[in-house]
């Protein structure tokens, strides 16, 4: 992995996880660990209303969770009701923390290659709904990382498991002089917490 993210790495691995998140993890941990068990694909569909902040910071981190704690056939995706654009803040914060991310187009709905080292195969991401044909259509767990899609979305078509995790959208500090610690704050707090998952992982 690139240096600057091994370093960020280290001070996620110190960040303490509440008990009460523990149990709402606990979840995500049991499925990742029956697919492995099972020898097979652990496929994981990040879901947020607009695909945009929350389930973008989820996928990626749990991708380079998985690599970092050598859990193999991990697929990390994201989606939301609706397609919108993954906001920049996400990529400015993620390349702060340690990730090298290339913009490949210059639409309003952006795609990127996010790579966490010189020769890992890069995440593409891009806004999109939850059932676009890029995600996978069955044996998957919708994560839901946001309240609104968890209500919103009573029924996700494919999914095998649905599990509810929620983080607060650091959308509320645009604009303000908090905004980019508050970006860099979430984005290592659902770090924190992939690192939690994927270091109970028996392999």
């Amino acid at each position: 992995m690139f240096k600057n993210l091994v370093n960020s790495i280290g001070e996620i691995a110190i960040l303490r996880v509440s008990d009460e998140r523990k149990e709402i993890l606990k979840p995500l941990i049991d499925f990742i660990q029956s697919k492995l068990e099972q020898n097979e694909p652990i496929n994981l569909n990040f879901i947020c209303t607009h695909n945009s902040r929350r389930s973008h910071l989820s996928q990626i981190w749990a991708q380079t969770m998985a690599e970092h704690f050598g859990i193999k056939n991990v697929f990390c995706y994201s989606g939301g009701t609706e397609a919108t654009a993954m906001f920049p803040k996400v990529a400015e914060t993620l390349t702060k923390q340690g990730f090298k991310i290339q913009k490949l187009s210059e639409t309003e709905n952006p795609v990127y290659a996010v790579k966490f080292s010189e020769n890992g195969r890069p995440l593409i991401c891009f806004s999109k709904k939850y059932d676009d044909g890029f995600n996978p259509v069955s044996d998957f767990a919708a994560i839901m990382t946001c309240s609104n899609a968890d209500q919103g979305c009573p029924f996700i078509p494919g999914a095998e498991k649905r599990i509810a995790v929620k983080f607060e959208d650091p959308k509320i500090s645009d604009g303000t002089p908090g905004m980019d610690e508050t970006y860099f704050n979430r984005s290592f707090e659902i770090a924190s917490e992939m690192y939690f998952v994927f270091s109970k992982i028996r392999k």
